[in-house]
């Protein structure tokens, strides 16, 4: 993005993650960006991932906007994040080799436990074509080692990302 006023996020150099990974060859290879306020990404997605014709397959753009309000938790709330539910309202076609733009803003803090997020997809036209509403579990660290959900590697990872380095 060239707008001043957004930073580019950290990445885990180490990570195979579909949607954000820099060295994943069939991911998305989203990068995202801040000011604070919201969580933005810009993505051109190929035609191996197209639904109908020339179509971004649905579960593709779904998983977009997933990944942009979870970013938002990272960074907005600054906690370790799953997804608990998500809902996606397809609004209009979004087509394949060109530009899209996924956003996403906390929408409601629920105590320590749960935030709710909104996440948008426009076209290169600046039309939305689909939005969703996402409910986020939060995690602290310990939550995830007494878990075993991730390992400790991977969490002093996700904690210097929060971090902003």
């Amino acid at each position: 993005m060239s707008e001043e006023k957004y930073r580019l996020l950290p990445h885990r150099e180490s990570d195979n993650c579909f949607a954000c990974s820099r060295t994943n060859p069939s991911g998305l290879k989203m990068n995202f960006y801040t000011d604070g306020q919201k969580i933005v990404s810009r993505v051109r997605v190929a035609p191996n991932l197209s639904g109908w014709d020339q179509l971004v397959h649905g579960g593709i753009l779904a998983t977009m906007l997933d990944e942009a309000m979870g970013w938002g938790v990272l960074h907005l709330v600054g906690r370790i994040t799953l997804t608990k539910s998500m809902t996606v309202d397809f609004l209009k076609p979004a087509y394949v080799n060109r530009e899209l733009k996924v956003e996403s803003h906390i929408l409601e803090r629920r105590g320590d436990r749960e935030v709710w997020m909104e996440g948008f997809l426009w076209n290169d036209a600046g039309e939305l074509c689909a939005k969703s509403l996402g409910s986020y579990a939060l995690f602290t660290a310990e939550d995830m080692k007494r878990r075993k959900i991730l390992n400790e590697e991977l969490i002093r990872d996700v904690e210097r990302i929060i971090a902003g380095g």
